[in-house]
């Protein structure tokens, strides 16, 4: 159900829209003046504003502009009873959708209203699609969010390795954002004005993932009723993202070893081979070498796409870019979903930076995510933290512990880990303080410091 916020100095007034609104069964709540309204707009997000002109402290005109300066995105319907030409002109250069004088006609503000809304929900839904196809492009994408070591070795890399030809192979768990940093080697390369043709070889069956590579002609195989153009030849002098390579089956691995190195492919059911340009950049969540004295993945293509290497960490082992990363995901999630914007206190961001994000930077914007839509005030709180995140599971630092170790001892040291790096920043790393609240001596902490490699700002 739409909620219209009604801004009126004068009570009768309110009361008059309300009855008309309710009974076409829209909510409605109430601003007595210009402060107040802006107050509610901080607070809340409303489908309409009905807005006065006239009002004492701050006038309607006044309202409507600090709307447009403060990026509220809602519709605002201007209303007043000393009306001019001149006061309607001025309200729709500020961003009114209309104008109405008072006493309003009810079919008019009835169908005025309809149209306000229909067109803010226009408005979101073409926000969503902006920033879809935003994403989408490689002209403008999302950012690599992190000043830790790690990350900014990960941007100097790019930035020296992408302008070559040379292949790269990234690897590191899933949801840490390999497919971003694959993104980026193309976007800042030569070939960012040809396409990135990504292939996911985990999801394609392995029977399929050798005409998925490299095409098939009709007749090939039952099926096949129709000539296919493979990734290969649609990444033609762009780049190819094999994502989870590793999941290859060892046929498929052996005809993209030769691909790499005749720079051709043949066409299953093909009788001639076709030249292509490509640059390869391949991804993994597996360790390869593992993989290889497996047998289950070959070492010379390794060595062919693994030219230059790139390892993105987990989010846990950069437990400082969560504050930067958090505020960018929330940032970002509003603006797709049409919802007003949230910041987080530092007591939330702490607590945030205690997870061990097993789904890494995935989880965390699964987790904003929900944050932005649940949680009720415009500050997200520690408290919302802990009534959001994880909410109505086992999981947790608890729970992680349990399924993650066999051995006591071990789970018995990674749970004094961590339960002394959540004291520690409880008491803003105040040795001396931590140590008296949990019972030990300060020399006896300073040794489980050095034995578990805690230092501030992890």
């Amino acid at each position: 159900m739409p909620t219209i916020l009604v801004v009126d100095d004068e009570a009768s007034i309110r009361r008059t829209l309300r009855e008309i609104l309710e009974y076409e069964d829209f909510g409605v709540e109430e601003a007595v003046d210009g402060e107040e309204a802006l107050v509610a707009l901080g607070e809340d997000a409303y489908d309409l504003v009905i807005l006065d002109v006239k009002m004492p402290k701050m006038d309607g005109m006044e309202v409507l502009e600090t709307i447009a300066e403060e990026g509220y995105e809602v519709p605002v319907l201007m209303i007043s009873g000393h009306g001019t030409i001149e006061t309607a002109v001025e309200s729709t250069k500020l961003g009114a959708f209309d104008f109405i004088e008072k006493p309003p006609d009810l079919n008019r503000l009835l169908v005025t209203v309809r149209n306000a809304l229909d067109h803010g929900q226009l408005e979101v839904e073409n926000r969503r699609m902006r920033q879809a196809i935003t994403e989408q492009s490689t002209g403008d994408l999302p950012p690599i969010i992190g000043e830790s070591a790690e990350i900014q070795e990960i941007k100097d890399t790019i930035q020296r390795v992408a302008p070559t030809e040379a292949r790269v192979l990234v690897s590191g768990e899933n949801g840490t954002g390999k497919e971003l940093v694959a993104k980026w080697m193309h976007h800042k390369s030569g070939r960012a004005g040809e396409p990135m043709v990504e292939v996911n070889c985990a999801a394609i069956p392995s029977e399929l993932i050798e005409s998925e590579l490299f095409g098939h002609e009709k007749g090939a195989f039952t099926g096949a009723t129709e000539q296919r153009i493979g990734k290969f030849e649609q990444a033609h002098e762009g780049t190819l993202f094999l994502d989870e390579v590793g999941d290859m089956s060892l046929s498929a691995q052996a005809k993209v070893l030769r691909v790499l190195e005749e720079n051709e492919i043949e066409r299953v059911g093909g009788e001639h081979t076709i030249p292509v340009d490509v640059r390869v950049v391949a991804a993994t969540n597996k360790d390869l070498m593992e993989e290889i004295e497996a047998g289950q993945f070959r070492e010379d293509l390794y060595h062919r796409i693994g030219v230059i290497l790139i390892d993105v960490p987990p989010l846990r082992d950069r437990r400082e870019d969560i504050p930067l990363l958090t505020r960018h995901i929330a940032e970002r999630v509003a603006q797709r979903n049409g919802l007003p914007p949230k910041d987080f206190s530092e007591e939330a961001i702490q607590r945030l930076q205690r997870y061990d994000w097993r789904g890494n930077v995935r989880e965390l914007h699964n987790v904003v995510e929900r944050l932005l839509i649940l949680a009720e005030n415009p500050v997200i709180e520690g408290d919302d933290i802990d009534r959001f995140v994880r909410a109505g599971t086992d999981e947790g630092p608890t729970q992680d512990l349990i399924e993650a170790y066999d051995d006591f001892s071990d789970a018995r040291d990674q749970f004094e880990k961590h339960f002394i790096q959540h004291k520690l920043h409880e008491h803003d790393w105040n040795v001396s303080q931590t140590a008296e609240t949990i019972g030990i001596q300060r020399s006896h902490l300073y040794n489980k410091l050095n034995k578990y490699g805690l230092e501030r700002g992890d």
